[in-house]
């Protein structure tokens, strides 16, 4: 099994890059450095000179991987995202029973983020920071309905989807399950935002993590005990 998962890649739509950047160490050290850079900048200040500084390469060779620094942070979201839709499906795959199922679907997209020994050169805590503080500038732009034409946010859907189905298996006759399972997915997100930055209009802190919250409030609303 560890030899399987070794072999394991995360597909990312082939439209986000001009190369792949598995396909070479340059590409991998091109995202390696861009999680740290933008951890330590933030997105806004994030540039491909900087990152080219950063890894001792020309600007110009970043460009052969991205067209911008946008497509880069695109191409980050939906590694995280199919990287989480992978430990769902694989930490759920031996389950027969909803509530289990549902339980540890939670587990998995409201937790604290550890690091994947699976793949070496990507430091999933420090991409889930960046997810939690810079996800949405990649789809709160004028461009997001011709990207998402385009299937830029696929992996994204899919998963909401494959959690709005194990909301479904636990209770057919609940009538929003697209909605709580996106609710789930982005409220995480503004959760561990909050309890980082703005502790007092949250209630999850050093007590009461995200999958707290999220198991009551999932488990209230579908009527479970």
């Amino acid at each position: 099994m560890q030899r399987l998962l070794l072999n394991l890649k995360i597909s990312v739509p082939e439209k986000l890059y001009v190369k792949d950047p598995e396909s070479s160490s340059l590409g991998k050290r091109i995202v390696q450095n861009s999680i740290t850079l933008i951890d330590q900048l933030g997105f806004e200040e994030f540039t491909f000179k900087k990152l080219g500084s950063q890894i001792g390469s020309n600007e110009s060779s970043i460009y052969r991987y991205f067209e911008n620094k946008h497509m880069l942070l695109l191409y980050l979201t939906n590694w995280y995202w199919g990287w989480t839709e992978y430990r769902l499906v694989f930490s759920t795959a031996a389950l027969s029973d909803p509530k289990q199922k549902l339980q540890q679907a939670l587990e998995v997209v409201t937790q604290v983020v550890q690091e994947d020994s699976n793949f070496s050169h990507i430091n999933e805590v420090l991409l889930s920071k960046i997810i939690i503080s810079e996800y949405s500038k990649s789809y709160l732009t004028k461009e997001v309905d011709t990207e998402n034409k385009e299937g830029y946010f696929l992996i994204y859907k899919r998963l909401v989807t494959r959690l709005r189905e194990i909301i479904q298996d636990v209770n057919p006759n609940y009538p929003y399950p697209a909605s709580l399972a996106s609710t789930v997915l982005e409220g995480t997100l503004h959760q561990h935002f909050l309890k980082e930055h703005f502790t007092s209009i949250t209630d999850c802190g050093d007590t009461v993590s995200p999958t707290d919250y999220f198991t009551h409030l999932v488990y209230n609303t579908l009527n479970l005990r």
